[in-house]
Order: structure tokens, then C-alpha cells, then sequence
């Protein structure tokens, strides 16, 4: 009896520029589905295009993972490293007679090329046939000797069962004339001595599965279980470009998404578990399977990704949350020091829950860290009237007497109005003028209880002595 495996899984990004959003889904795919099963999440660097790959590349995959919180079990595994064994295989099969040396140059190839496609038929090297006595010294390229008839199968996880009829699949260059290797055979080497069970990819690699699928045959190991993910979309249906707004994971850091937030968001995103919109990374292991992924693409919709990011903003420690919004406050130049970051401090658990995103938290807080004297504008300074003006003077001598928290602080709002026999419309805007300055603030309560009993009562002597 055969007895299958521990499950592996891995992502296998080329660092040829940032970690797109839909990479990042695609490796938190295989995190889920590897972790819900007990097994292991590996990650590789495709890194064998050297004119492409960069370090900075291979840097911002790493950030963006960690950032994400989808981290691999075990160090990267670099491919480039790897190139000796890859060439190892191919001079295997080579002498298993599943491989051919073609002598061809490269005009000749392209010869061969262009009258097989005006025949509608399949390119195939002439030395497919002829002997291989020549020098062995001789510059190379290795090919795969792949079948002629028949059919290649491919039961997929996502896709279902994919067939290419064999006639139809050229025979791919294993090692270039270099003697470097290619894509798929060091994909599939790769794979293989990584323990890789299962490959969770995007749906762009479905036609590499056909002939990799023929590479693991030939060798005679196992093939991986296939997984080929839809890829993502924008809003209107598009393929996601820049027209639609952030691609890179980064840039979903700098618009001030919290990790737990993408989490949730990117594994909703073209699967689901039932009407679930809410979940846990655990319950996302625990539930996730790669086989209840949609065939669709996915389609990335912006409100609802402040929808999830702001239930898992509210529910994030404060203190958390006030590093973070200290933090884009700096990366917008305008650096907190003192009592701005005090008054920051108190500010944010009061506007947390109105706030989907940390970009947000910045906006629902300048009015706490804006310095004295607050600003008011002109149609704050016209409403300052003798009347107002005598209301607000009354209103902060009984603020002044309150015990400094929000539920106090609205029992004598409240108490006020009463003792005035007005509305809050009579003096609330008037009040907000003077707190806020026309920023963006919460309720009268939450904002002088953000602002602490000093600052607001400066704020109020500020505004009662403007010139009238």
C-alpha cells in the first residue's frame, strides 16, 4: 500500500521586481493549505535569469512575505545555486535516451520554426532522428525527446482533468548551449528534491504542467499534485494593472492595511467557506482547501477590503496602532514629537472605530495633533457672536469642573443643553471650531476626552480671545 507523503508546498516567486499581490495570495494559498495538513511551506528564488534578477528584488519578496506574515518553514532555497544538479538530470535522461543533443544553430532553428508553423504543425529538431556521434566538445543544446502519440493528462486540483494531445507539446530545450538549464526541468528538479507534494500556482503555468508532467515521468519520480489558480483581477474584470491602484504588496503597507487584514481579505479572494467574510488565520487553515478555489478570477474589490481590514483594525492593540499611525505620520513628513504624540496617544482609541485603515487613523487625528493656536476659519470666526461666544465661556467653566473621560464628559454636555434649554445644534458646531479647527474629529465627548482637560480648555481660552 502506498502511503502518501507529509504535504509539502512551496512559492516559487523570480525576483525580477516586487512582490505582486497576487504572488502574495498565491503563496499564502500554499501556506493554508500546507499548515491546515501538518506539513511544511517552503519558499524558492527562480533567481536563473541573472540579467533580470536583482538583489533588490529578492529583498523586496522577502519584506513583503514578512510583512504579510506568510513566512517559509525553512531558509529560501536559491535555484541559481542549484544549476549542477539541474544539469545532472538532464545528461541523465540524456542517456536514458529520453533526451537529444541538437546541433542546430540558432537560424537554423529559427528556419525550422517558421516553416513548421506555416505547415500548422509542431516544431521538432531535425537531430530528433540523426545520430549523436558528433563531438561531444561540440556548443549543444539538450532536448527533451518528448512522445509523439498519445496524450498527456493532467488531473488538476482546481482546473480538473486538462489534457494536450502529445503531438501538440514541442520538444523543450532542457540545457541551453551554455550548458545552462532551463525553466521547466529545473522547476521539476527542484520540486522533486525539495519533497514538494503539491505545486498551488497561478493559471499562466497550466501549459508548463504538460510538459513538466512529462519531464517527472521520464525520470521516473512522482508527480507533484497540481494546483492552477485563476489569476486576480481588477474591479471592472480587467487584468490588474495600474489604472486599478496598488499592485505591490508594499504599497498595501503604505495605504495603511494591516497584515491580518490582507490576510483575511486575499484568502477570501476567489475561495470561500460558505458565507464566512470574517476569519481567524486558524480557522483559515483549519478550513481552507485548494480544491474549493474558483475557476474564475478573482476580482479585487477595494470596499471590501476596508470592510475586513477595519474589523481587524478595531479589534488591534492601541498601542499597536499608535506606532503605526506615528509611523506614516513621519512618512508623510510631518513627525510627531512631545505632546503631539501625547495627545496622539489618547486620540487614537477614541477614532479607532470609525477608521478602516492606519492612511485613516492619520486623517481622524490631526485634530488632536494639530499645535495651538488652532486655526479657525472664517466661517468659524463669523459664528463667534456675543452670544456664542458668552455660551462656550459657560460651557468650559462646567467642562473645566468634569471628571476627564468620555462618558463624564458627554454627561455634562448633555447637562448643559439641558441647563440652557437649547439643542446641541446651538453650540456643538461652534464647539467643534474651536476643538478641531475644521479636521475631521469625533464626537464632542470622544474629542475633548482625545484632546485631555489642558489642551481643551487652552483651546476654548485660544478662541474666546480672538478679536471679535
Amino acid at each position: 500500500m502506498t502511503v502518501d507523503p507529509p504535504v509539502v508546498t512551496r512559492f516559487a516567486p523570480s525576483p525580477t521586481g516586487y512582490l505582486h499581490i497576487g504572488g502574495a495570495r498565491t503563496a499564502l494559498f500554499n501556506r493554508l493549505y500546507a499548515k491546515g495538513r501538518g506539513g511544511r511551506f517552503l519558499l524558492r528564488i527562480e533567481d536563473t535569469d541573472r540579467e533580470r534578477s536583482t538583489e533588490a528584488a529578492v529583498h523586496a519578496i522577502l519584506d513583503g512575505l514578512a510583512w504579510l506574515g506568510v513566512t517559509p518553514d525553512e531558509p529560501p532555497v536559491f535555484q541559481s545555486a542549484r544549476a549542477e544538479r539541474h544539469r545532472a538530470v538532464a545528461l541523465s535522461l540524456l542517456e536514458s535516451g529520453r533526451a537529444y543533443r541538437d546541433f542546430m544553430t540558432t537560424d537554423e532553428a529559427e528556419t525550422v520554426r517558421a516553416a513548421a508553423r506555416a505547415a500548422g504543425e509542431t516544431f521538432r529538431s531535425p537531430w530528433r532522428d540523426r545520430p549523436q556521434d558528433r563531438g561531444l566538445n561540440t556548443p549543444t543544446a539538450l532536448r527533451f525527446r518528448g512522445p509523439l502519440e498519445g496524450e498527456v493528462v493532467v488531473s488538476d486540483l482546481v482546473q480538473g482533468k486538462v489534457r494536450w494531445a502529445a503531438r501538440e507539446l514541442d520538444d523543450l530545450v532542457l540545457l541551453r548551449s551554455d550548458g545552462t538549464p532551463t525553466y521547466n526541468l529545473a522547476v521539476v528538479v527542484d520540486d522533486h528534491d525539495m519533497g514538494v507534494t503539491h505545486v498551488i500556482r497561478g493559471d499562466d503555468h497550466l501549459n508548463n504542467a504538460a510538459r513538466q508532467s512529462l519531464i517527472y515521468d521520464a525520470l521516473g519520480w512522482r508527480r507533484p499534485g497540481f494546483a492552477h489558480i485563476p489569476l486576480i483581477h481588477g474591479p471592472d474584470g480587467a487584468k490588474l494593472s495600474k489604472r486599478h491602484g496598488a499592485q505591490a504588496t508594499a504599497e498595501y503597507a503604505e495605504l495603511g492595511y494591516l497584515p491580518e487584514g490582507m490576510r483575511n481579505y486575499l484568502a477570501r479572494l476567489g475561495w470561500s467557506h460558505g458565507d464566512d467574510e470574517i476569519f481567524s488565520d486558524d480557522e483559515a487553515e483549519a478550513w481552507f482547501d485548494v480544491a474549493d478555489v474558483g475557476r474564475a478570477p478573482a476580482r479585487l474589490d477595494f470596499d471590501k477590503l476596508d470592510h475586513v481590514n477595519g474589523h481587524w483594525l478595531r479589534l488591534a492593540d492601541d498601542e499597536r496602532l499608535i506606532a503605526l499611525t506615528a509611523e506614516a505620520y513621519a512618512r508623510a513628513g510631518e513627525p510627531l514629537e512631545g505632546a503631539q504624540l501625547r495627545r496622539l496617544r489618547t486620540a487614537v482609541p477614541q477614532v479607532k472605530e470609525r477608521a478602516k485603515t492606519i492612511v485613516e487613523l492619520v486623517e481622524q487625528t490631526r485634530f488632536a495633533t494639530r499645535e495651538r493656536p488652532v486655526p479657525l476659519d472664517g466661517k468659524a470666526l463669523l459664528s463667534l457672536q456675543d452670544e456664542t461666544r458668552a455660551r462656550l465661556g459657560r460651557l468650559r467653566e462646567r467642562l473645566s469642573a468634569a471628571e476627564w473621560n468620555v462618558a463624564e464628559l458627554e454627561t455634562s454636555l448633555k447637562a448643559f443643553a439641558e441647563n440652557e434649554s437649547i439643542g446641541f445644534g446651538k453650540f456643538a458646531p461652534a464647539t467643534r471650531a474651536v476643538l478641531a479647527g475644521g479636521a475631521v474629529a469625533p464626537n464632542l465627548g470622544r474629542t475633548l476626552a482625545a484632546l485631555g482637560r489642558d489642551e481643551a480648555l487652552a483651546r476654548f481660552d485660544d478662541a474666546l480671545s480672538e478679536p471679535r
